[in-house]
């Protein structure tokens, strides 16, 4: 296991994080909810940049508040609020990078940042929001980490930059022993690059599964007024009322899809799924 949090709880006024998860070696993990619904938190949870107020963070096998320097160098971390000074460039930077990590190999970071059209010898306060997002990448990918946490790494990009940057991740991960938690907003990135998925909401995890399962078996339903009275609700994990009727989350599509011929039933999407658990309700 690779990182863990176990009933780890931590309070910031109003809102308090409850949370348990797990990432697997040979994984990538992904963790979706809406802005301010804890992802961040749990985040630094497992990097040891907060105290946890209850609960267990273990990363690695041991407790993450007391890892050595060289178990951290096995870490690469991509956070939205974390960058190093405006006024470096990238050239200064790879020299700050070989002093802090053992396996930094600076050629091959360079010859990447010349792939992704990365300017050496501009300062950071120069570059453009895209620019930065594929340096903070860049810079997690760049010393041989077993384990990546990335949040949102792929915010600002085009569809381009994108592709170029899950394609590194792809890449990093064809190395056993490996695994990535990554959060993002955009779903089409999580869907085709991660094989389970942790949602998040108001602090709690409510939802875990692969992400085959999550694309082949989970579907919204839209059913009239008149059909929902004598639907068969087994199958329903949240419902929404509509101005036509109710739209419903179901993880057992083609139960619904054999027995009910003539009811509407969409592809459950990431994006949907995270809609239809933010305004539904559980029956």
């Amino acid at each position: 296991m690779l990182a863990e949090l176990m009933e780890v709880r931590k309070q910031y006024g109003n809102f308090q994080l409850n949370c348990t998860m797990q990432l697997e070696e040979g994984r990538i993990t992904g963790l979706i909810g809406k802005n301010g619904a804890g992802k961040s938190t749990a985040f630094k949870a497992i990097l040891g940049l907060i105290h946890v107020d209850d609960g267990t963070v273990r990363v690695m096998g041991q407790d993450s508040t007391g890892l050595t320097p060289a178990q951290k160098e096995e870490i690469g971390v991509v956070l939205s609020d974390s960058t190093f000074s405006g006024y470096l460039t990238v050239q200064q930077i790879s020299h700050i990078m070989e002093k802090m990590y053992h396996r930094f190999d600076r050629a091959d970071f360079l010859e990447k940042c010349h792939q992704l059209s990365i300017p050496l010898d501009r300062s950071l306060k120069e570059f453009s929001t895209g620019m930065r997002a594929k340096l903070k990448v860049l810079l997690a990918l760049s010393h041989e980490a077993k384990l990546l946490i990335l949040d949102e790494p792929t915010a600002g990009l085009d569809v381009v930059a994108r592709d170029q940057i899950l394609d590194l991740l792809r890449e990093y991960m064809e190395q056993e022993g490996r695994g990535i938690l990554i959060s993002s907003h955009i779903s089409s990135d999580l869907e085709g690059l991660c094989d389970d998925l942790y949602m998040i909401h108001e602090g709690k995890i409510i939802l875990h599964e692969d992400m085959d399962v999550l694309l082949d078996q989970y579907g919204i339903l839209k059913v009239e007024e008149k059909v929902f009275a004598d639907l068969d609700k087994r199958g329903i994990l949240r419902v929404a009322k509509e101005s036509w009727g109710y739209s419903c989350l179901t993880n057992e599509k083609q139960f619904y899809l054999e027995n009910y011929p003539g009811l509407i039933v969409e592809r459950g999407s990431v994006d949907e799924i995270i809609t239809m658990i933010s305004k539904g309700e559980e029956l």
